[in-house]
């Protein structure tokens, strides 16, 4: 009965079941004919504040790099802007970048790719919009560190504290708890089958290395964020380019495949084009997370350069592009030149993407796609403590007993995980996200008169000429930000 509560909650939210998931079975068919509803507001929601902040993602492109200039520079209050980029980047880059990519082209074909782009240029509003929100109000906790999020931001400018708990609930079951259980599922799984280890010996080496990381807090996840984050983006990225070298003479062709079939301009391809559409817009929204409520977590951690909540608004906007546009891509391009767009028949996601580089150099592919899987699956159980951790100021836990216990039971989640058969916990961990998401989208949208107002003021500074730095008044917001904090 819970399978099929649970289930018929994420078909009204996700469509069919638990389709974003790359590696997840369904738990089977669900008699409710209702559509993807979170699809449509995740969209709507881009295209509004594409709209309303003037296509803040086009116009200031550049901007958004130049941000970063300066951005190693942390406090004793705040991490710097580049270890927030990273600390956002572990968690979304995932095995979604490797195996919900190749779903995506083995079920909407290489149109897809395009609707994964389109929908990760709107959503770099949205991640915009949020973030904006998580910085302007962040909080000190007990430490006298920055800390916020969705619920901080309904709390205080919306004064809806039964929203804040409901969304912090959600948040604490998913990111907590079930999130990093499910990754270390995906690590444990991969070691036994490539190297024969045990799932107990492996869980156990998880947790281990994720005590060592998590026990210094967001600061300790943000360190370890900035070193890792960098060394496995570009290690994908290198082998992505000489993957495209070695094709270079193809790359035309294969781009006017994309574009072709991304508008069913192939033969028989109006028979795919809504499966390219669907499939690009699920898994594009699904690997940026544009829209879920947990990147503000890490923004709002950051002590901004310049101090005004609207440049993490960029710095994490720039995480939805290097994520979608960057990283998937990179696996589009890698499965698209090997030619085996269709030969994904009964294929998992991953492997597909396994397959696809072994074609390009051979057996050591296989290695390299399990490795890399490890290693991004790892940075996302890492990164999913800090999201949660910041949510214990809401309930005055955030103190040694309380962290004791959040630790605890996220450690013990993990070994779990690694041994634990979890179709049933994943479908819950999506309805968690799913549930996250429409509350998080409501907050932000009900917030667009801040986001819209607090944006014109950095731009107006800029335009003068002037460092955008904020002070409590400098322009009209919803409810109050806490004292002392700008």
């Amino acid at each position: 009965m819970l399978d099929t509560i649970v289930a018929a909650v994420n078909n009204v939210l996700w469509g069919e079941g638990l389709a974003l998931r790359a590696d997840v079975p369904v738990l089977g068919p669900v008699d409710i004919a209702t559509g993807p509803l979170l699809i449509y507001m995740l969209v709507f929601c881009g295209i509004w504040f594409t709209v309303k902040l003037g296509g803040v993602q086009f116009k200031h492109f550049f901007h958004m790099f130049s941000v970063m200039k300066g951005s190693t520079r942390s406090t004793k209050e705040g991490i710097s802007s580049f270890q927030a980029l990273c600390t956002s980047l572990s968690a979304r880059v995932g095995t979604g970048n490797l195996a919900g990519v190749a779903v995506a082209i083995s079920l909407g074909g290489a149109g897809a790719i395009f609707w994964m782009w389109m929908i990760a240029l709107i959503g770099m509003a949205t991640g915009f919009a949020e973030s904006v929100l998580g910085q302007l109000y962040k909080v000190r906790d007990d430490n006298g560190e920055f800390r916020g999020g969705p619920a901080y931001y309904i709390k205080q400018g919306l004064g809806k504290t039964w929203l804040a708990v409901a969304f912090s609930l959600c948040l604490f079951f998913g990111y907590g708890f079930v999130f990093s259980a499910v990754q270390a599922n995906t690590i444990t799984d991969a070691l036994e089958n490539a190297y024969a280890i045990p799932t107990l010996y492996s869980g156990l080496a998880i947790i281990l290395l994720a005590a060592l990381i998590v026990v210094g807090g967001l600061r300790g996840i943000a360190r370890f964020a900035e070193l890792a984050v960098p060394f496995m983006g570009v290690g994908y990225i290198l082998v992505a380019l000489v993957v495209t070298a070695i094709n270079i003479t193809e790359v035309p062709a294969m781009l006017g495949h994309i574009i072709s079939a991304a508008f069913g301009l192939e033969e028989a391809g109006a028979g795919v084009l809504g499966a390219a559409i669907k499939n690009g817009i699920q898994r594009g929204l699904y690997s940026n997370e544009a829209g879920s409520g947990s990147v503000p977590h890490a923004a709002a951690g950051a002590a901004p350069n310049p101090n005004h909540p609207v440049s993490q608004g960029y710095v994490q906007m720039l995480g939805v592009f290097f994520d979608t546009i960057i990283l998937c891509t990179c696996t589009a391009f890698i499965i698209l030149l090997a030619g085996n767009e269709n030969a994904a028949e009964g294929m998992g996601g991953i492997g597909l993407t396994q397959d696809a580089l072994s074609i390009h150099i051979g057996a050591s592919g296989t290695d390299f796609i399990s490795a890399a899987i490890c290693l991004f699956a790892f940075t996302s159980v890492v990164a999913n403590y800090a999201y949660g951790e910041s949510n214990l100021h809401m309930f005055h836990l955030d103190n040694k007993p309380g962290r004791l216990i959040y630790t605890a039971g996220y450690l013990g989640m993990i070994l779990w995980g690694s041994m634990a058969a979890l179709p049933t916990v994943w479908a819950m961990a999506d309805m968690a996200l799913g549930l996250m998401s429409v509350i998080n989208i409501i907050a932000i949208i009900w917030m667009t008169p801040t986001i819209v107002s607090i944006s014109k003021d950095y731009f107006a500074k800029r335009q003068r000429g002037e460092r955008p730095e904020y002070k409590q008044g400098d322009c009209s917001i919803q409810g109050s930000t806490e004292e002392n904090i700008w």
